[in-house]
């Protein structure tokens, strides 16, 4: 069956003419035009047609209890009746104090810098880390070290640490140098090597580096235990364990980007507690809000802290957002931490991840899929591509996925030739049949 186009709605029409949309290449939607959705609904998204599709990537990875959640939708509106935002620089609020105070006693790093996406929250560590060490007297420390095909974001300094040519290639003349290791990335590993002993001589490679460079190397930065816009990288937590000896054995900050990974995701409130750890600098935006309004934080130690305490003016962190710490998103953010404080959201998460797994065996079984994996609550796997596919003028595997899926309605976002699920934590019986269902049919279509 072929999938058919798209007839554009008013209001997609009305997009393409006003709206640049992000991470597109506009003219594609000549083919298949935007969603015009009108409301959402627990795991589900309507559009201005009426239709509904389950959202499997949680809206870019940002919705974690599911659209218009009850409660959190009421404390965001009763923090509008009080106080919409005010300037962070020179005054604070009860939403900021309170959220910054959870946060530390969840992750044992006090202090929380605040702006509005993921892109920032990397900025701010990175720039803190160099200041850090320069506020130190430790001048020469301003290198950053990343791990191949990691993603951190887009403004100029997030991108030099990331490793996805399509975002990086177009501005490399643009970005600072970095030294990019490989990836512990499991799949990587030769016929026999499990994924703790790959993990185990993937760190011999950081050991080197920094045994040689850790002078002029500031941070680390990584994604602990999945490495999500490259491709659904997953890895063995024993590489991060490692990573934090070493940073700590060289004298060299560790930044975990946990903007996608953080809040349950991986099976753990955040990821890198599964290798018992504790960074200097963790990332946080996306599920940090609940998918209700954009929000980020970098939380740091004390010692980062005590390092720009001081009367010199230029000693201290001035880096700023007009939006930082905005109560409303605060509010929201306070609302998810209650949800997790409410109920055991991951033993939760542990039977839904199972009745998935379940339901999912004829998929996983499917023989053009490889390295099914799992991690928490996020599932892909990799579409083998045959003669046929290479040579076939169609558009790419994952694009037919997706295109089939929607008919299905399902919303997947592949990456590249890999699928994944990223869905929140609400589903039902319908919502996960319809998953796995709309995903094999959609499949068959794209390869057959």
């Amino acid at each position: 069956m072929a999938t058919p186009k798209h007839s554009p709605t008013t209001l997609a029409k009305r997009s393409l003419r006003a709206v640049w949309h992000p991470c597109t290449q506009m003219k594609l939607h000549e083919d298949v035009p935007p969603l015009a959705i009108r409301s959402g609904d627990g795991a589900w998204l309507e559009t201005e047609t009426g239709a509904r599709h389950l959202d499997a990537i949680s809206s870019w990875w940002v919705n974690l209890f599911g659209h218009g959640h009850p409660h959190i939708r009421t404390a965001v509106h009763a923090q509008l009746d009080t106080l919409e935002h005010v300037m962070l620089a020179g005054f604070t609020h009860e939403p900021v104090v309170r959220l910054s105070e959870r946060l530390g006693a969840l992750t044992g790093l006090g202090h929380a810098h605040y702006g509005s996406d993921g892109a920032s929250a990397v900025e701010v560590a990175l720039k803190m880390s160099a200041h850090f060490w320069r506020n130190r007297g430790q001048t020469g420390k301003t290198r950053f070290v990343a791990i191949a095909g990691g993603y951190h974001g887009e403004t100029l300094g997030a991108l030099a640490v990331t490793d996805i040519p399509l975002f990086r290639d177009t501005y490399a003349a643009l970005l600072r140098d970095c030294t990019m290791l490989p990836s512990p990335d499991w799949r990587q590993a030769p016929v026999g090597e499990d994924a703790l002993a790959f993990a185990r001589r993937q760190a011999l490679l950081l050991e080197a580096h920094l045994a040689q460079h850790h002078a002029s190397t500031a941070a680390i930065i990584l994604e602990p235990l999945i490495q999500c816009a490259g491709g659904m990288a997953m890895h063995h937590a024993e590489y991060l364990r490692i990573a934090r000896e070493l940073c700590t054995l060289y004298g060299v900050h560790l930044i975990c980007d946990e903007i996608a990974v953080g809040f349950g995701r991986t099976g753990t409130l955040f990821a890198h507690q599964q290798a018992g750890i504790r960074p200097d600098f963790l990332c946080l935006s996306k599920g940090l809000s609940g998918g209700f309004l954009p929000l980020a934080v970098t939380l740091t130690t004390d010692e980062v802290y005590q390092a720009f305490y001081h009367h010199d003016v230029k000693r201290g962190f001035l880096h700023s957002h007009s939006y930082t710490g905005n109560p409303l998103a605060c509010a929201a953010a306070n609302a998810v931490l209650d949800l997790f404080e409410a109920s055991d959201v991951m033993a939760a998460n542990a039977k839904l991840a199972a009745r998935i797994d379940i339901a999912a065996e004829n998929l996983r079984r499917h023989p053009r899929v490889r390295h099914w994996r799992r991690t928490g609550m996020v599932w892909a796997f990799d579409v083998a591509m045959d003669a046929a596919d290479r040579r076939s003028p169609r558009a790419p595997i994952g694009m037919r996925i997706a295109r089939a899926a929607l008919a299905r309605n399902v919303l997947l976002r592949p990456i590249g030739d890999t699928v994944y699920w990223m869905p929140p934590y609400c589903l039902d019986e319908e919502a996960v049949r319809t998953l796995v269902d709309g995903t094999l049919a959609a499949l068959e279509e794209a390869v057959g």
